[in-house]
């Protein structure tokens, strides 16, 4: 897939945007000429967000959300659709860690939070954005999980169940829109430079680990109109698609 401006005039939702993978991903499609739509609680991060984007003559709307507030998702794709009529791609990135414990010791507020954000939120984006990708000429929507989901450690069952529960809402979405020009994936970007990876491993050195920067053009491929899979996953761990 060409990363020469391939989404130049598209519209491009973005959450988890003041940060990491997310930052990196609302850039490089900026990059490549997508108008962005950067969704995230840290204005401070959008705002910087939207300075970089300038620099590289492209533009972005920011939406300084709380992805637990599920009208506001609904009033976000109100919004597109009265701005744009058409979402050309969806990045579903921002998540939670929660605590690593032992699944017995997990608090039931800590336990709901982190479905919140990682489950629901990705769930109330569906439906607020599934009749504006239908209307793209090539929508693609490609959410953001983790190996953490297949592997299931002891001490990662919270973080695991709800990545697992993301896979699983990716795939059926995606067999649900298999006879439209909707696509539907998901990306396992594996071991990154991120503050949730430093949380998750203290005692690693983060000089040893890709940047978000490295690896959000893989990310970012995943919304080009040529794109072709669909209820795939890519794992950037080997570079490949394959069934989730």
């Amino acid at each position: 897939m060409t990363q020469q401006q391939d989404l130049a005039g598209k519209v491009v939702l973005v959450t988890g945007a003041s940060r990491g993978i997310g930052y990196a991903a609302a850039l490089e499609a900026a990059r490549r000429g997508a108008h962005v739509v950067a969704v995230a609680r840290t204005v401070g991060g959008l705002e910087e967000l939207d300075d970089e984007i300038q620099d590289l003559g492209s533009s972005a709307t920011l939406v300084p959300l709380d992805l637990r507030d599920g009208d506001a998702i609904d009033r976000l794709g109100a919004a597109i659709f009265e701005r744009w009529g058409a979402l050309d791609g969806l990045v579903a990135n921002a998540g939670q860690l929660g605590i690593l414990s032992p699944l017995p010791h997990v608090k039931p507020e800590d336990f709901d939070k982190v479905f919140a954000i990682n489950v629901t939120a990705n769930y109330r984006l569906l439906r607020a954005t599934d009749l504006l990708l239908r209307q793209s000429a090539a929508g693609r929507a490609v959410f953001v999980s983790s190996s953490s989901a297949r592997s299931a450690r002891p001490f990662w069952g919270l973080y695991a169940a709800s990545k697992a529960a993301v896979d699983a809402m990716a795939k059926s979405y995606a067999g649900e829109v298999a006879q439209t020009k909707l696509r539907v994936n998901v990306f396992y970007p594996g071991a990154v430079r991120t503050a949730m990876r430093a949380k998750a491993m203290p005692g690693e050195d983060p000089a040893t680990l890709p940047s978000p920067a490295d690896i959000a053009p893989r990310l970012i491929d995943m919304l080009s109109p040529d794109l072709t899979e669909n209820g795939r996953l890519f794992d950037l761990a080997t570079g490949k698609f394959e069934d989730i």
